[in-house]
């Protein structure tokens, strides 16, 4: 399935309310570890009350030890404080990576905004390396828009 074609399902779970966002969250993560054979973790954190750190929130994919991420440490605490989009094709080429598994290659972290303020993120882990593209960039900018309707 083509990241344009999930487009309309992603709308489509943010839209019911009958449901938890939390639900929705998971819902969200579910569909693209089933339709997007090299997203092999997807998962969001959000910013854990006024502390200056990450919480783990609904996710899909191997149990990871990192539900708290310090702003700063690793890919994911680089995007709290820088506001952009974050692609590493190589994760062993990066100094500032918190490994959650041996089998990752590649991971993408697009920030969530809420009337401006960076207030989470999706985080996908790739065991294929180097597979994002621009494709993938605007794809997950989508999600985190509807995702950001819905906070």
């Amino acid at each position: 399935m083509s990241l344009k074609t999930l487009e309309p399902k992603v709308t489509e779970i943010v839209s019911n309310s009958n449901e938890t966002v939390e639900k929705r969250l998971l819902q969200i993560c579910e569909l693209l570890e089933a339709h997007i054979d090299y997203y092999n973790w997807v998962g969001f954190y959000f910013k854990n009350g006024d502390k200056n750190e990450l919480k783990l929130g609904p996710y899909v994919g191997e149990p990871t030890d990192h539900t708290i991420i310090p702003f700063g440490k690793g890919i994911c605490g680089q995007v709290a404080l820088s506001n952009k989009n974050f692609i590493v094709p190589d994760v062993a080429a990066q100094d500032n990576y918190i490994a959650c598994s041996i089998s990752v290659k590649a991971e993408i972290v697009i920030p969530i905004f809420v009337n401006g303020e960076n207030i989470g993120q999706i985080d996908i882990d790739s065991n294929t390396p180097d597979p994002f593209s621009e494709a993938d960039e605007r794809f997950l900018e989508f999600v985190c828009e509807k995702v950001s309707e819905i906070l």
